[in-house]
């Protein structure tokens, strides 16, 4: 299972980004997909998932600005970002959790810093 993460970049707080992860080898639709992030000296934390059913579930802290979606078709789960806050810059991983053995893979991170 290979995932590939795009989309991170600099923007203004306030500001808006969308991150894009690929899964290869694994269909999303069928086990859990999520995003955490991990700021320099912090421990990785869970930002949103979304299960096969299309539920989901967001940390806290992005509630009400983040939304985690799925496009089947694509293979695809995409993070649209709003009102970025300077705290919400990380480097944000996409991550795949197969739901028969919770097995859980990673792609490679992509760079999100909110900054003026």
């Amino acid at each position: 299972v290979q995932l590939q993460a795009s989309g991170g970049g600099l923007v203004q707080p306030g500001g808006s980004l969308r991150l894009s992860c690929k899964a290869s080898g694994a269909r999303f639709s069928g086990n859990i997909a999520a995003w955490y992030r991990q700021a320099p000296g912090m421990q990785r934390e869970l930002v949103a998932h979304i299960i096969p059913n299309g539920g989901t579930h967001y940390g806290d802290s992005v509630k009400g600005r983040f939304s985690i979606s799925r496009v089947n078709a694509e293979n695809t789960v995409y993070l649209q970002m709003s009102s970025l806050k300077p705290e919400d810059t990380a480097l944000y991983y996409c991550n795949l959790r197969k739901w028969s053995t919770s097995t859980d893979y990673w792609g490679q991170g992509t760079q999100v810093t909110v900054s003026s």
